[in-house]
């Protein structure tokens, strides 16, 4: 509802009805649209980190940072729409929690594949992997807000910051 009808055509009632459930049955579940929405966004989210979770198996470190910057772009484009509604409720709703928590994990597994790329550990492996989030979220945000709908040609302006920043910072290191 929200991807087709927008803020305004997402209600309650027209979520039930799609769901094919009686709007006391959705209250049951969901006290209010903010409810709802928090568990869209847990569902959403749920599927990023299942991608990054699969990323940290990847032969190597190289490997698992390029399938986290390919998740963080699907997971805005492949419904793009949707994706950017989200974005724009999880700074509003009261969920500081659980974006903590979901930018907690992707950090932790970018610090486990920054220890199996091929130079020597970064002196602070946190704040390299604080920077790469900084440098996808922003970047792949950046892209949802402007409306761009090709994976693809983001994907590869991702991977070239997030590898050009490593290179920097591995000669640093």
């Amino acid at each position: 509802m929200l991807e087709e009808r927008g803020f305004p055509g997402y209600t309650k009632n027209a979520v039930a009805e799609r769901a094919g459930v009686s709007i006391g049955s959705l209250y049951q579940y969901f006290p209010g649209k903010e409810a709802l929405t928090a568990a869209l966004v847990e569902r959403e989210t749920g599927a990023l980190l299942a991608e990054v979770a699969a990323a940290r198996q990847a032969p190597t470190g190289e490997a698992g940072l390029a399938a986290i910057v390919r998740a963080a772009v699907m997971h805005q484009m492949r419904r793009p729409v949707l994706a950017r509604a989200l974005d724009i409720e999880e700074r509003r709703l009261p969920l500081e929690e659980a974006v903590a928590r979901v930018s907690a994990a992707l950090a932790e597994a970018i610090r486990d594949l920054l220890g199996r790329m091929p130079w020597p550990a970064p002196a602070d492996p946190d704040l390299m992997a604080a920077d790469i989030l900084a440098i996808v979220k922003g970047m792949v945000d950046a892209a949802g807000e402007r409306g761009e709908r090709e994976a693809e040609p983001l994907q590869g302006r991702v991977g070239r910051a997030v590898f050009g920043y490593l290179g920097l910072g591995a000669q640093r290191a």
